[in-house]
């Protein structure tokens, strides 16, 4: 029997912070046969409603202006661990190391920089992802092979600028962030698991949350990146 041709094609959802850029690209993407387009707003609220209302397979987010990303990362990373089984693409006009870094730990799976790319070649991109691949170029997997070494760190302020955290409970805050399981973090830092959840429960009351998604969130709303460092466990 064969099957529905929409139930065939891909549904993305794109979202960018202007209306125009977002109908354009969609626009385009919907003379492409192979998909389905929804679009919304570059905003969390907005994406996540659109993802809750359609059966969204691959969300398209463009990024603005190199200044405004980290409020860019901060959405993305909210809706990836608010609706994690959706993949998403982060699109750029350009991208340097630290672009890189953030998109990935952000928890996108795919990264195009448009400025230089043929429109086929994203196309391309957002098939492999719903295949569940990674699109990454060459540079960019440098990037990111280079801080594997590292631990990343993020610092928690208070909304005076206060310091909340030790440098030990940052990082274990920056490894939560990016979806690692207590075990993970432990053979991250080189500590026993009894020793992270000692270091999680006294977080947890420093910063006047109980589970991970809300440490998480917390991070996103009020965590500035650091650069990241290896550091012994003890």
């Amino acid at each position: 029997m064969l099957r529905d041709d929409a139930q065939c094609r891909i549904h993305v959802l794109v979202a960018d912070s202007t209306q125009l850029q977002a109908q354009l690209l969609a626009s385009a993407l919907r003379r492409r046969p192979e998909f389905l387009v929804t679009s919304c707003s570059m905003e969390a609220d907005a994406i996540l409603e659109g993802l809750g209302h359609a059966h969204i397979e691959v969300a398209v987010m463009t990024a603005g202006a190199a200044l405004d990303r980290s409020n860019d990362f901060s959405i993305i990373r909210k809706v990836h661990l608010l609706r994690p089984e959706t993949p998403s693409v982060l699109l750029v006009e350009s991208c340097d190391r630290d672009t890189v870094v953030d998109a990935f730990r952000s928890g996108v799976r795919g990264l195009f920089c448009y400025g230089n790319t043929p429109f086929r070649q994203l196309c391309k991109c957002i098939r492999r992802v719903h295949e569940g691949q990674v699109w990454a170029t060459s540079e960019q997997l440098q990037y990111l092979l280079g801080v594997f070494t590292r631990v990343p760190s993020l610092r928690v302020l208070s909304a005076t600028g206060t310091h909340l955290l030790t440098d030990r409970e940052e990082q274990v805050v920056a490894l939560v962030a990016d979806g690692l399981s207590n075990r993970e973090v432990a053979r991250e830092l080189n500590l026993s698991e009894h020793t992270i959840k000692k270091y999680l429960f006294r977080i947890f009351d420093k910063l006047g949350v109980s589970t991970r998604v809300e440490l998480a969130l917390y991070a996103v709303n009020h965590g500035n990146s650091r650069e990241a460092e290896w550091v012994p466990g003890n």
